[in-house]
């Protein structure tokens, strides 16, 4: 099994979206320098007629699709229910990639997203893996450390908290 770095997640809301391209070329500069893997990507727009149109996105092979799922399917069903739920949760979620090579996000889940969109606005909503962090955690577990705490940090997150002035 492919080692699989640390993945997050990303949901982005536009009300009146000017879009352009540059996120998904953002996003793709970041896949094409070997920094993140995009797992799985859609895009949602809503015309202000309410019609809906989608995009998706993934840098995964079928095979990563089916290792992808079981991973995901083990750490959600271990949540659930222990490691009898990791068993299952990680078969099911192998065959979920495998039967829609893909992970994550189906028709019914796009539609989902759309219905939170007000008319005229638009969503992205994005699973990506930092697969430059692979090397580091390998690094820290070899010299027999283990992580504490890791959160992502803005400078208005600082800024609300009162570290940095806005």
């Amino acid at each position: 099994m492919a080692e699989i770095g640390p993945l997050q997640i990303i949901a982005v809301g536009f009300a009146d979206p000017q879009l352009d391209g540059s996120i998904l070329e953002s996003l793709a500069d970041a896949s094409a320098s070997g920094a993140i893997k995009v797992v799985d990507a859609v895009g949602v727009y809503k015309d202000p007629d309410g019609s809906i149109a989608a995009a998706q996105a993934t840098d995964l092979t079928e095979d990563e699709a089916v290792q992808y799922g079981a991973w995901i399917g083990a750490l959600i069903g271990l949540g659930a229910g222990g490691v009898e739920g990791a068993e299952l949760g990680a078969i099911a979620g192998g065959m979920a990639g495998l039967e829609e090579y893909e992970y994550g996000l189906d028709a019914e889940s796009v539609l989902e997203i759309a219905d939170m969109i007000p008319p005229g606005g638009a969503g992205l909503l994005a699973v990506i893996e930092h697969t430059w962090a692979i090397p580091f955690r390998n690094a820290v577990v070899g010299s027999s450390g283990i992580m504490l705490a890791q959160d992502f940090l803005s400078p208005d997150l600082l800024v609300a908290y009162g570290f940095l002035e806005g």
